[in-house]
């Protein structure tokens, strides 16, 4: 039996983890609903509810793939007592991976576009309602989405087929040090911006009337919501890099690092992108189209603004590229797991059967457009973002924490055991109530939030 690969550094473990957790969640997301519900107010509730909800079922993801040392493709059939059924679910782990990449790759595309298209000075000159057009411009033109996406998927493979260590790590080191780096010198511009003040008292400043304003009931679930999906919980997507690992560290100190890293490329998205928009007088609740309309324009405006276009577009590249990298190490070893492949034999395969899987979301911008699963507007993307996002990752995160506080599952005594190995802080002891029955109930909450902010919009605006 061949040797299971590790990580060559516990630097290497929380970084890859960090880049998994940190995606377009953090740097587009994040920016654009803390501008609709108030600020810095928004942010304080949105801390609270990642360390109540998201660290616990981090910690719990990462504790069964270390102690099974298999990916979930395979880890609740080597955990589950005899005789249970628990390992069913690894079919909707792998599902949630397929299709997160369905329509990932596709916008993680964009932002590699993007980044050419600021590079080649394409922004240059144009009006406001021109930087518009060339947003939509791009959605229609298939063979340019196309041709990006496939891009991402090859870069995405290519790194994979290097192997863990040489590759998935290596790289992803690079990646996220760059990131970090560009980030800040952003960041530094931002702030220095004439004006930029206000957007920083907006952004820091909690104004919870400002929040009441905006629908408290609803900023809270979006507080509660944005906590709990950007560490991509319930798929096993995180659950993998805990079977790289040895058992010389607490996972509970693990997970904080991870979610501190999380929560520091979030916090300074939203230093980049408010002072900026304060600065040059643009509105921070544009929705979506605050990265791939407002912000051209805000560059555009700005002295040497092709050049930090360019840098934030190549940050929010890196951002994408980190998960999508950390997700294809997932979708290799289902591969290598189930059907025994070889690395390269899993990379190809995959490879092919992503670039298929993709399509749809692709052509759901132009050729396929008529298809609207939510009505007028919607798109292919949305239904796929719908089933992962509103189902496999709640109902996923709720499979991982009763596996792992049942008796009918892997039970509490053997996650504490696994948790708390090793040096660092250990998971404490008297949450167990919370943990077993609190937070079971709020994960269903959000399930249920999801689905009634999906088809009765405003249901939460109290």
């Amino acid at each position: 039996m061949q040797e299971r690969e590790k990580f060559s550094s516990r630097l290497g473990f929380l970084l890859i983890s960090a880049g998994c957790a940190i995606g377009l969640g953090n740097v587009w997301r994040f920016p654009y609903i803390t501008g609709k519900y108030g600020g810095g107010a928004f942010v304080l509730v949105y801390l609270f509810f990642l360390l109540i909800l998201g660290l616990p079922i981090m910690v719990m993801e990462f504790s069964v793939g270390r102690a099974s040392q298999k990916s979930a493709a395979r880890s609740f059939h080597v955990l589950e007592p005899a005789g249970s059924k628990w390992h069913l679910y690894s079919y909707g782990a792998i599902a949630g991976n397929f299709l997160l990449m369905m329509f990932y790759t596709t916008v993680a595309g964009w932002m590699l576009d993007y980044f050419v298209k600021f590079l080649r000075g394409e922004f240059q000159g144009r009006s406001p309602e021109e930087v518009k057009t060339v947003f939509g411009t791009m959605l229609t033109n298939s063979g340019e989405m196309t041709f990006w996406m496939v891009v991402v998927v090859l870069l995405g493979f290519g790194i994979c087929a290097m192997g863990l260590k040489d590759g998935v790590e290596r790289i992803n080191k690079v990646m996220m040090v760059s990131l970090f780096v560009v980030m800040i010198i952003l960041a530094v511009r931002s702030v220095t911006l004439p004006g930029a003040s206000e957007g920083m008292k907006f952004y820091l400043l909690p104004d919870f009337g400002r929040m009441m304003e905006a629908g408290f009931g609803e900023a809270v679930f979006a507080a509660m919501g944005q906590a709990f999906f950007t560490l991509s919980l319930g798929i096993g997507a995180l659950a993998i890099f805990g079977s790289y690992i040895g058992k010389d560290r607490s996972l509970t100190g693990e997970s904080i690092r991870i979610a501190g890293l999380d929560t520091f490329v979030a916090l300074v998205a939203g230093m980049i992108i408010f002072p900026a928009c304060f600065a040059f007088n643009i509105p921070t609740d544009s929705g979506p189209g605050l990265v791939f309309i407002t912000l051209p324009n805000v560059f555009e405006q700005m002295s040497g603004g092709r050049i930090w276009g360019a840098l934030f577009f190549l940050f929010m590249s890196f951002a994408a590229l980190s998960t999508v990298i950390a997700v294809f190490e997932n979708l290799c070893a289902f591969g290598m797991e189930l059907k025994h492949w070889s690395r390269k034999k899993a990379v190809l395969i995959n490879l092919v059967l992503v670039l298929v899987l993709s399509l749809p979301c692709v052509l759901g911008f132009n050729l396929w457009s008529g298809f609207t699963p939510f009505g007028a507007g919607s798109t292919v993307q949305d239904l796929e973002d719908f089933l992962v996002s509103n189902n496999l990752l709640p109902l996923g995160s709720l499979v991982y924490l009763l596996f792992c506080v049942s008796k009918k599952g892997w039970g509490w005594d053997h996650f504490i055991e696994e948790a708390n190995s090793g040096e660092g802080l250990k998971f404490p002891k008297s949450i167990r109530f919370y943990v077993t029955w609190v937070l079971p109930f709020i994960v269903l909450l959000i399930f249920v939030q999801g689905y009634l902010a999906k088809f009765w919009p405003g249901v939460f605006n109290v």
